[in-house]
């Protein structure tokens, strides 16, 4: 952003976020349904100017040409800052999806090689136990009272997917899963957040780096089948991961996939609740849960926005954009865009056409997108087979703004 840095705004500013963002993040209306506030800035036109020079995105079709052009990247990472690792000898290691080529190009190719479609598909069936498994549980546990979705299923499988695909040990597991939700709290810019929810993100970090330190030295001498094992090893082109590398690259995998699972589950849930002859819909055609979790994505996509760095002068939608200035991807409002989606605003689970960018596009696509989707299919599967009702039709938003989520989500279960 040329006119202003992210980095140096004060914490919690509300002049200054006014003046930067196009919507109040913190209004409760936009926490709750920020989609009839994307549409009146979509009136404007699919790319506006804030005051201080961003460019808000929320056209679908502009979204995806920025997203494919290598025009727009991190620059040098200054509003990401926060996001990267200065190590003992002082040099700074950056997640490669703030990195731009040839560095992304580089780590993106391990970690893609690593993270084959073999090492995902085995997960379908242990995806499913567990879902199993917790649904049980919860029900033993709760009776007839109300179940929180949220802390029953949404939290707890992609934690226990991501444990076993990393191959964390069980004493690790309920440790790691606290890390990844401070660590992705903490995904929101700064000047967001409080400064015990960024303490909170900076030590969780700390401590993951160090267990997933210990992790890769174990299988170094004493490989297995897993995530950690893989990169380890992982050689393209004569490259391989330095340790920093794998510490930051599975720390970011860990928060990040944690994250957007996590809230894919419960947003997808909460829009199926609501809607009952999507329901019905997806009971008969269980073998469309794949679309199903699409359209779900779609809907209300737990990644609200993607920012981009311009490298050099571009044009977005006739607007004439110079190198260093900011450009905001409002997902949320791409995904609703009347131009490419018909009734947008409802939920339609076999809807056909353009494809969501719920995990992006291009370069930067999200290299766990997957195994989220192919956790959320489990989810989403085993509890819409159960006949469940909403204990209220507003649960409670974390308010967050890069990641859209529940803090809860209490249903009953009807017998």
């Amino acid at each position: 952003m040329r006119n202003a840095s992210m980095t140096e705004a004060p914490m919690l500013d509300p002049g200054f976020i006014a003046q930067l963002l196009p919507f109040d993040p913190f209004d409760p209306a936009f926490l709750a349904d920020p989609y009839p506030i994307y549409a009146a800035i979509r009136e404007k036109g699919p790319v506006t100017r804030t005051p201080l020079g961003l460019w808000a995105v929320t056209g679908h079709e502009v979204s995806s040409a920025v997203l494919r052009d290598p025009r727009f990247g991190w620059g040098d990472g200054a509003t990401v800052a926060d996001h990267f690792r200065t190590t003992a000898d002082g040099s700074v290691v950056r997640p490669f999806i703030f990195a731009d080529p040839p560095e992304h190009t580089r780590i993106r190719a391990l970690v893609g090689k690593a993270f084959a479609a073999r090492q995902v598909d085995r997960m379908r069936a242990t995806a499913e136990r567990i879902v199993r498994e917790l649904i049980e549980a919860t029900r033993a546990e709760a009776g007839d009272g109300p179940i929180d979705l949220m802390a029953a299923v949404a939290h707890p499988l992609p934690g226990r997917m991501q444990n076993a695909l990393l191959g964390v040990p069980e004493e690790y597991a309920a440790r790691f899963d606290e890390l990844s939700a401070d660590i992705a709290r903490g995904l929101d810019p700064s000047f967001l957040l409080t400064p015990e929810e960024v303490t909170r993100r900076d030590q969780a970090r700390a401590e993951l780096y160090g267990y997933i330190g210990e992790l890769a030295e174990q299988r170094r001498t004493d490989p297995g089948t897993d995530l950690i094992s893989e990169l380890v090893s992982v050689e393209e082109g004569g490259e391989q991961l330095t340790p920093d590398e794998l510490e930051v690259t599975c720390t970011l995998l860990l928060s990040a996939g944690y994250a957007t699972t996590v809230n894919l589950i419960g947003n997808g849930m909460l829009a199926l609740l609501r809607a009952p002859e999507q329901r019905d819909w997806l009971r008969a055609h269980p073998d469309q849960v794949s679309a199903a979790v699409e359209e779900m994505l779609r809907f209300d996509p737990p990644v609200q926005m993607i920012s981009r760095v311009a490298l050099a002068e571009a044009e977005i939608a006739g607007q004439l954009v110079q190198p260093g200035d900011q450009v905001m991807l409002l997902i949320g409002a791409a995904s609703h865009d009347v131009e490419v989606y018909r009734d947008p605003e409802r939920l339609q689970l076999d809807r056909q056409g353009t494809r969501n960018l719920g995990f992006g596009l291009g370069p930067h696509f999200c290299v766990g997108a997957p195994l989220a989707r192919l956790t959320a299919q489990a989810a989403v599967s085993a509890l819409s087979a159960l006949d469940l009702e909403l204990v209220t039709d507003s649960p409670t938003r974390v308010p967050n703004i890069i990641m859209r989520g529940l803090a809860e989500l209490p249903v009953r279960v009807v017998d």
